[in-house]
């Protein structure tokens, strides 16, 4: 008997694989897609799936599903992050490898685009295990990643301490005199093991920076702007952290234990302190009252940032929502039915392939520094990041003028323009 949960992940799972693939034909029909281009760009490249055992902390042995999905890398290095979580399965590492794609593009990165991870819930499994179960993941994978290959970045419940426990890992595989070579296998790792200032914070920051240049123009100001954020990880504190300084106000946040609300205003510090206190839950704040999941998109508000997983704005809830911007800080939160929706209400969408292609960026600045042997300061790794950011919106903004196009189906042909006039210069072999 399948459960209404068990039921509920499959559909998220597939509808993601469902909606990117939507998002791809639409702007391919729009740019006319070489159809043999179009054939070699809707498939993954590699598909890798691997079981491994890992004894746990009473002396059991657990054997956990690990994924990777490569995706294209006709720009560069498949690139893209790692996630621990229960919904990751084959259909939803390929969504997410594809969008790593268009956003690698989409940001004129040497790059193409993986994901992957492994099926667990990590809050069920100790510091020692979770180290363990990196490190043999990070074995199983062997030489399916590579800093000329593919690089994994941190995702959903990985952070800079599990890439440092893969880098540690992969090198230990190499030869004494190789391993020096491979320090940008992975990026978003701690600042002492060859991470780079400023990548804890690149995608909030650009999540944040979108919604500024949004703002720019529209002749909006953000003083004062209620907004609200859905998932208080890395990502939506960063992206709260900098619209407070610009002057907002963080009004309510949702995160996997719950939603709180404060019409007044939440601080973004002490939400953050009491959380960090709390097993990384925000319920029982006292600078907020408790409200009900089902009516945190509905809420009153200016700027909606939904920064956890895939698929959270539907059909069912689009309807409800009274902000006019949604800024989109996780990877494909919302699906094709419910933007129809939004569009038709007049509220704007950054899409995800741009909106958070700060993170990315930031990977990339993060590898070149590792690979030239260089080390940049917080203030020029922030600069590079804004302008290249800039230059991103820049573009989306006047392709969708011009062709008359919602801001995601110009970020995507954009994309995808660049992968056809690679693949028209260099031919297919043989």
């Amino acid at each position: 008997m399948i459960t209404k949960t068990a039921k509920n992940k499959r559909q998220q799972k597939q509808g993601m694989l469902e909606n990117v693939m939507r998002q791809f034909n639409h702007a391919a029909d729009i740019i006319g897609l070489n159809t043999n281009i179009r054939k070699i760009l809707e498939v993954t490249n590699n598909e890798l799936v691997v079981h491994f055992p890992v004894r746990m902390d009473n002396g059991e042995v657990e054997v956990f599903t690990g994924y990777r999905v490569q995706h294209n890398n006709a720009l560069g290095p498949y690139k893209g992050g790692l996630r621990y979580h229960p919904t990751v399965d084959i259909d939803a590492a390929r969504a997410l490898a594809m969008w790593m794609t268009w956003k690698t593009s989409l940001a004129g990165l040497p790059y193409g685009g993986a994901k992957g991870g492994i099926q667990l819930l990590p809050s069920k499994y100790s510091q020692t295990e979770l180290e363990r179960i990196t490190r043999r993941f990070t074995y199983a994978l062997g030489d399916n990643i590579g800093p000329e290959l593919d690089i994994p970045a941190p995702d959903v419940n990985t952070n800079p301490q599990t890439m440092a426990w893969i880098l540690d890992t992969y090198m230990s595989t190499k030869s004494p005199n190789e391993r020096s070579k491979n320090m940008h296998v992975v990026t978003g790792k701690p600042i002492g093991v060859g991470g780079s200032e400023g990548r804890d914070r690149a995608t909030g920051f650009g999540v944040f920076l979108n919604i500024k240049f949004w703002a720019e123009n529209k002749k909006v100001d953000l003083k004062e702007k209620k907004f609200i954020v859905q998932g208080f990880g890395n990502v939506g504190y960063w992206t709260a952290y900098f619209l407070e300084k610009e002057g907002a106000i963080l009004t309510a946040v949702q995160d996997a234990y719950g939603s709180i609300h404060n019409e007044e205003g939440i601080s973004v510090e002490k939400l953050l302190e009491y959380s960090q206190a709390n097993n990384g839950s925000i319920l029982g704040y006292v600078g907020a009252l408790p409200i009900e999941n089902k009516d945190f998109f509905g809420l009153d508000c200016d700027i909606c940032v939904p920064a956890a997983l895939g698929n959270q704005i539907t059909s069912e809830n689009a309807s409800s929502i009274k902000a006019y911007l949604i800024a989109e800080g996780a990877n494909g939160p919302t699906d094709v039915e419910a933007e129809k929706i939004l569009l038709a209400k007049g509220i704007d969408i950054i899409p995800d392939i741009l909106c958070n292609s700060g993170g990315v960026i930031g990977s990339y600045f993060e590898w070149l520094q590792n690979r030239n042997g260089e080390i940049w300061h917080l203030d020029e790794v922030m600069g590079k990041l804004e302008s290249k950011l800039r230059g991103s919106f820049t573009k989306v903004l006047k392709v969708s003028k011009e062709r008359g196009v919602d801001m995601r189906s110009a970020a995507f042909i954009i994309a995808i323009e660049r992968l056809e006039q690679a693949y028209e210069q260099r031919g297919i072999f043989p």
